[in-house]
């Protein structure tokens, strides 16, 4: 079906993970892992985030802040999960660790794994930053003083954009060519298909799901095109170099990136809610990553799908939005 008009919205999502999927409904948490051809493992995850906590996390283009932040700790809680199952029954085979692996978990014991992963999560984010804020405003100048040409802020807003949207879209087609990320985004795709199934009110088997189109305005993907794209427009407010200094341009981008994060939110929201012209436009450049970033999903991986939903769908009807 290429429609994506639906009889109901509704307020659940989820994540792919490795050989499995996370759905969060309004009420409960589950994970749903395939570990074995005739067994999914599934696991209700407790977690309480910053838009339970405090209101002022739920008000209007701060929501969008407090999501992203529950959004990442709530995929990196069911993503190790998921892994670990997927370990334990074989679905993935685990690496022999080396000498110098085998020396840090003689060193660090069960604390190894956090002490990693904080450490790559430190590298990831660093690395991030550098290449999609420092690296293009740098080639802009750069180019500029090659060609002598006059820098204009307008021409720097897009060639950063468009430098950003470019370099998201090589990794993730470089990351599709991995055959263990192809399997995610297999999954990435049974997620959007059988909530688009739900969504629909026809019955939740496997027949009806693969009916679905696997491109849903609600996703990730869009959501963070929609922000490169948001990157652009607020660059066009931000001087070339502020105070003469070149480098602070880059600083203050990153500082604005709550308020990106709140506009963005709450233009996926309007996505989610509404189907019409504008809508459709705002959600274009998010729907075709989507491409990249969902593949189609076999039988296998759509049954752990409607395993995950069916585990948060609410009896009382409170994931409907009205």
């Amino acid at each position: 079906m290429s429609d994506t008009k639906t009889k109901k919205i509704t307020s659940i999502g989820g994540s792919a993970l490795i050989e499995g999927i996370m759905m969060r409904g309004p009420k409960k948490t589950t994970v749903a892992v395939r570990t074995g051809k005739d067994d999914i493992y599934t696991e209700d995850i407790t977690f309480e985030g910053l838009t339970q906590k405090y209101k002022f996390f739920r008000l209007p283009f701060i929501r969008g802040i407090g999501g992203l932040v529950d959004s990442m700790r709530l995929s990196y809680k069911s993503l190790m999960l998921s892994a670990d199952k997927a370990i334990e029954s074989g679905e993935v085979e685990e690496e022999e660790p080396s000498k110098f692996e085998k020396w840090l978990e003689d060193k660090f014991g069960d604390k190894l794994v956090k002490i990693m992963m904080v450490f790559a999560s430190i590298i990831g984010v660093a690395f991030a930053v550098g290449l999609f804020f420092f690296v293009p405003s740098f080639l802009y100048d750069l180019i500029c003083k090659v060609t002598s040409v006059a820098e204009s802020r307008l021409f720097k807003s897009v060639f950063e954009g468009v430098l950003k949207i470019a370099l998201f879209l090589l990794y993730i087609v470089l990351c599709s060519r991995m055959q263990e990320m192809k399997r995610v985004f297999q999954y990435h795709g049974a997620e959007h298909k059988t909530i688009f199934c739900y969504e629909n009110e026809e019955e939740l088997t496997v027949e009806n799901v693969k009916k679905f189109r696997r491109f849903h305005p609600r996703c990730g993907t869009s959501f963070l095109v929609i922000m490169l794209i948001l990157g652009i427009v607020l660059g066009l407010f931000v001087p070339v170099a502020p105070f003469g200094i070149g480098w602070l341009r880059p600083v203050i981008k990153i500082l604005l990136l709550p308020l990106t994060c709140g506009i963005g939110y709450e233009l996926i929201k309007i996505c989610g809610k509404h189907d019409n012209a504008f809508t459709r436009i705002i959600a274009a450049p998010g729907m075709w990553a989507q491409r990249i970033t969902t593949k189609e999903p076999d039988d296998d991986m759509i049954e752990v799908a409607i395993t995950a939903i069916k585990d948060v769908i609410p009896d009382d009807g409170s994931d409907i939005i009205k």
